[in-house]
Formats: structure tokens, sequence, C-alpha cells
């Protein structure tokens, strides 16, 4: 784990020098919960933000990312309903885009945080291959949608290796569970996505506006 650290500091992922904030996202899950402890080991402040969906999952992510956001010591903790809009991309958009359009949906959300908190990065759990849809070219589609510098410390992790970290930093048994993401997914997502072919399926969104609706559910927690 030191070691890693180090390769942390020496590409850049220190944030020491300004004290600088982090919008998280913290889903429960495994990946989220250890990418905010190795940010936070470097020096960034950690800002949690968990999009809800309560609909479908029940509480149990919510109570794992505020379980997870104590364990580490995260003392303002941010909660925004993303159930409506996760539906409406089910409703208005090719299925098999589902993944990479949520995920942009999320870092725009993210990213209305990290103004609001005058943070400078957002924070993924996010590692390439590890899932079908986590290829390069859905991240860098995905990326585009920040507004913000996207830190994604388990980039090139494994699974293996992400499990074997959240048992030794203890974070293993209050991750385990279905993540939230997973439910309304497709079989088949699509694995090398265009830039202009999700803008264009973002268009039908458009009139809907789920970010600002989404936001509309904002709650802060202070623990």
């Amino acid at each position: 784990m030191f070691s890693y650290l180090k390769t942390l500091k020496c590409y850049g992922f220190n944030g020491s020098m300004n004290s600088r904030k982090v919008v998280l996202l913290l889903s429960g899950g495994f990946d989220s919960g250890l990418a905010g402890y190795l940010l936070q080991k470097v020096g960034y402040e950690i800002i949690p933000l968990h999009l809800s969906n309560v609909d479908f999952a029940g509480e149990e992510s919510i109570e794992k990312s505020i379980e997870l956001a104590k364990k580490f010591g995260w003392k303002k903790f941010y909660v925004v309903d993303i159930a409506d809009a996760l539906q409406s991309l089910v409703d208005n958009c090719k299925h098999s885009y589902y993944f990479v359009l949520m995920k942009r949906f999320m870092l725009q959300v993210a990213g209305e945080i990290a103004k609001k908190e005058d943070a400078q990065y957002i924070g993924t759990g996010e590692s390439l291959g590890q899932v079908s849809s986590q290829t390069l070219a859905n991240i860098s589609v995905i990326e585009q949608a920040a507004s913000f510098r996207v830190l994604k410390p388990l980039i090139t992790f494994d699974k293996e290796k992400i499990i074997n970290m959240t048992i030794e930093i203890k974070t293993f048994e209050i991750s385990a569970g279905p993540e939230v993401c997973d439910l309304l997914g497709p079989k088949h997502p699509i694995v090398n996505a265009n830039l202009e072919n999700t803008l264009n399926e973002e268009m039908n969104l458009q009139d809907l506006d789920i970010v600002s609706n989404s936001l509309r559910s904002l709650r802060v927690i202070d623990l």
C-alpha cells in the first residue's frame, strides 16, 4: 500500500500542497470507497456525493456509503436522488448507451456540487476493463461531460487487487453486495462509444433537464 501511495504522488495525485477538494462519487461499493481512501491518503479533502436510486435498490447503498464516509472521517455527505433521471435514460435513449449516458450524467451532477463546494476535482472508482462498459473509448466519452478534472486512482487496477486492498483497509464487509447502477443496465452495453452518437442520444433528454431536476432532491447530511 505504501509503495502505491508513493506512485500516486509521483503521478500528480498529491493534494497536500493546496488542500484541494475532491467531490467523490461514492456508491457504497468496493471501488469508490477505495478511491476516496487513496485520494485522502495523498492529501485531498474528500466531499462524498451519493447518487441514490432507492426506488430500485432501497436504502442499503446509502447506508453503506454513510458507513464508509464515517470510517474515513468525511463529515459532510451529499445525497441526490437520481431514480427519475435513470428511468428517463431507459425510456428515451438507446439502452446500449445506458452506462455511458448514466456516468456522463453523474459527472454533471458532481460538477454542480463541486461548484457549490469550491472543489477542484471529481473523484471516481473507475478502472479499465473491469466491466464490459469500462473501456478506454467509453471512459474518454464519459469524461468529456465533466467540467472539472476527473481523478481515477484505480484506473489500472483489476478486481482482485481492489478486493484485496478493501480487505486491507477493512472496508470489504461494508461494501459487499450489488451496486445500484447494474439494476437498469443493458445485457449488451456499447463498448466503443463515440462522442457524436452519445450527444445525439443526449438530445433526447434535452427537454427533461435531468441534472437540474435531480438536484432539487439534494440534501446534506452532517456526519
